[in-house]
Parts: structure tokens; sequence; C-alpha cells
């Protein structure tokens, strides 16, 4: 088995879950297991160490109360799923991360952010309540307010404390599918991240980095903030003809591993340039945009994890503190940028407050860049691990492949509390992923 990244690889009993009836005994019944959704997690945090469960068979949306916006699901839903029901009725989720083939179990296990956390938070911050097998075959209601520490745990728990099996949260109100973007043009890091600052008051802001420019040039970026369009802006807009446009299948796919020379600096350095000078023209501009490439561009790409062949990626997602982001970030897309490892992805974001006990975010920025995992990018990612740390900082265990557990500990002051709520339910010994045995979770 593999996660999303395709490194590692390991072998893990697969066990098909069925509905929620069926999974207390499914739990109790194994050890080393862990549920895995729609196994979009980079690393190994959706393989089991000895089992794996197959929670897809959880994607019933149970109910809706339109006059408090609270959805009730199942585990396993697809967020695709719950973007395709309810933007034509008006509703938009209130938090969503860079892929919408994610279940709604896993958005929770990850604490997922989006672009509007440094205004909203994250994912788990907008759950109400859940429902989750436990260690002991027990279903347990959880919220902040029944089994509240079991609660905390669970958000950004990385499935560690149970399976999620049903959930419930509110979605927010849209007067249309169109996202308003505006486009900014950060010609340093400085710039960009003084941009993202001065759109605290916008609600989903993110940069996309240059991470090979050098010198002068350094973390040039390109901000996309957005808005929900009202009704009267898309009325106005000759170009939107309709309020909630459907949503087109891909456009491109990629049917085989694309060769190992194919993403290389002279190739990720073209598409950067045209990318950042196709992107300079729009600024200024105000433009309607269609919901799905704005908070999705890469679902656009159909197997687009292929576009580093067969030996997979690894992508270092780390949050520094804001008192340190300038020089920290700096140094390390330097690093990147000098070795000529070029990352075909490269996104800035910044982040508010946690919610959950072992959440990634803390208020800071968040870098994201996408590696091929070839053995001589592990050594520059060990020396990029110290500076975070150094800094503060901590790396996504959703994203992470690769951290070493001294690393791990330093950047989560939780850890203590975490492991020792799984002992006392006895989760310590059911739920175990590869992630959670490399770590010592």
């Amino acid at each position: 088995m593999e996660g999303w990244g395709r490194y590692p690889r390991y072998y893990s009993e697969v066990l098909e879950g069925g509905g929620p009836e069926s999974l207390p005994q499914m739990v109790t019944s194994a050890e080393g297991l862990i549920a895995r959704g729609n196994g979009r997690s980079y690393g190994d945090a959706s393989l089991g160490e000895q089992a794996t469960l197959m929670c897809r068979g959880l994607s019933r949306m149970r109910a809706f109360d339109a006059s408090t916006r609270l959805l009730t699901v199942e585990g396993g839903t697809l967020l695709a799923d719950i973007l395709h029901a309810f933007i034509p009725r008006g509703y938009f989720p209130p938090v969503v991360p860079g892929t919408k083939f994610v279940t709604v179990g896993g958005m929770i296990a990850s604490d997922v952010h989006g672009k509007n956390h440094h205004r909203d938070g994250g994912f788990g911050a907008c759950v109400t309540e859940l429902k989750l097998v436990t260690a002991r075959g027990k279903t347990l209601t959880c919220s902040r307010s029944e089994n509240a520490a079991l609660f905390e745990a669970t958000i950004g728990g990385m499935g560690l404390t149970g399976v999620i099996v049903e959930a419930t949260f509110a979605l927010k109100p849209i007067e249309s599918g169109w996202i308003r973007q505006n486009t900014i043009v950060a010609n340093t890091l400085a710039e960009a991240l003084t941009a993202l600052t001065a759109s605290d008051a916008t609600t989903y802001s993110v940069a996309w980095i240059d991470c090979l420019a050098r010198g002068a040039t350094l973390g040039r970026s390109l901000i996309f903030t957005g808005e929900h369009a009202t009704r009267q802006e898309v009325e106005a807009e000759k170009a939107a003809d309709t309020l909630y446009p459907p949503l087109k299948p891909a456009k491109l796919a990629l049917p085989i591993d694309f060769p190992a020379f194919a993403l290389n600096r002279m190739s990720v350095s073209a598409f950067n340039q045209a990318y950042f000078t196709a992107g300079a023209r729009k600024a200024g501009k105000p433009a309607l945009v269609h919901w799905n490439p704005y908070f999705f561009p890469l679902d656009g790409i159909g197997d687009w994890n292929r576009l580093y062949g067969s030996r997979g990626f690894l992508q270092h997602q780390c949050v520094v503190p804001d008192a340190n982001a300038l020089a920290v970030l700096g140094e390390i897309i330097e690093r990147f940028a000098s070795s000529g490892r070029g990352s075909f992805l490269a996104v800035l974001k910044k982040l508010g407050s946690g919610s959950g006990l072992m959440s990634f975010p803390f208020p800071g920025y968040t870098l994201a860049l996408d590696l091929p995992a070839t053995p001589d990018v592990f050594p520059l990612l060990g020396e990029i691990d110290k500076m975070v740390v150094e800094a503060g900082g901590r790396l996504y265990l959703a994203k992470d492949a690769r951290q070493s557990r001294r690393t791990f500990e330093a950047g989560y002051p939780h850890l203590a509390a975490f492991r020792e709520l799984r002992q006392s339910i006895g989760a310590d010994i059911r739920f175990n992923s590869r992630l959670s045995t490399r770590l010592g979770i």
C-alpha cells in the first residue's frame, strides 16, 4: 500500500469496512489497525501497521437542517460529493483543503486547513459533533461538551483515537458558485508575506511561489485572494451565464508515470516563468473564477501524482511563527533553489490557531514544497527540519513520510497528553499506522 505521494510503500492487510453497525466488531478483531478514507494523505499516515480498514463504504449523507445549516454525514463521505450536492443549493463547506477527493473523516483526523485558516481556523473548529468507534468497540458521541477530551484529541489525531463514523458541521450560505479573485504580484518573499498580512480581512488567500527564483527575486509570488461572488456580481458579469456553473470533468489525466528526467530544473523553471508572467498580467484585475480551479487547481489533472514517476514524491510542509517567517522561509527557499531541485508546486499561506490537541496549524506561515523521493533529497530535508525546529515550527503529519522522532517531538508540545489519552482508552495497542510507529506516537 501507499499514500498519495507513492512513498513509502508497505504491506498491510486490507479490511473492507461496511456500515457503522459492522465496524465495532471489525475494530476489536484486529490490532495495529488504522482507518483509511480515500488515501489522499501523502505519506504513511493511512497505512496500517498490521491492517488497514477501508472506510469509503461509510458514504451516506444522513441529515441536513436548512434552519441551522447543520449537515450530518458518515465519515467516508467524499468532500466532492458534498460540493456536488450543496453548491447548487447555495451552500459551501466552512473549510476545504487543496483537493476535494478527501473524506470527512480524513479531514477531521488531519484537521485540514484551507485558504481561510487565518480567519476561520481549520475544519475541526467547524465540527460540532462526531461519533467514534473506540478501541474497545464502543461508539461514542464526542463534542465540546460530551467526551470533550476525546473530541479534542480526535481533531488532528491522525486516526489514532478511533474510527470516525459520523460527523456534523455547519455549511456556509453562498449566493453563487463563483469566486471573485484578485491577483497580487509580489517580487520578493518579504512582499509576499506583507501581502498575505494585508489580506487578513479577506476570506481566502494563498500564494504560489516561484521556488527557483534567486537573488533579488527570491520568493517572488502570486497571491490569490478570493470572496464568494454575490448574485449581483455574477449577473453583472457577462462571462458568467449561470449562478452555479456545472463542474466539468478533468481536461487532462496522466495514464502513465512520467519518466524521472521530466521534472528537472529547466522544465520547472520554464513552467514557473510562464506561470508567473501569465499571472502578473491579471494583477489588479478582479475576475470571476469557477470554484473548482480556485480551490482545487490540481484536481484538474487526473492522477497528477504520476508527474514524479514511479519513485514517488515527498511533500515538505512546515509552519513557522510570524516573527521568524521571513528569515527561515527565505533560507528554505534559497536552499531548494541553490540545490537545483525545483518544486512543481510551492504554496505559502497564513495560518491561525489549531483546534485539536495535535493540530498542525498555529499562528504563522506555512510553506509546502513537492520533491521527488530520491536518496539525495533526504539530507537536504533533514537540514531544513532542523531550521524549522530551531525557529519554533513543526511539520504537517498528513504530508509527512520521513521526519525523525526528534523533529516531531520538538514540534508538538501536547504529545505527552495525547500519548496518555491513547493509553487510557487502549488506542495505543489497537490503532497504529506506519506513521505512528515511525514517530513513536
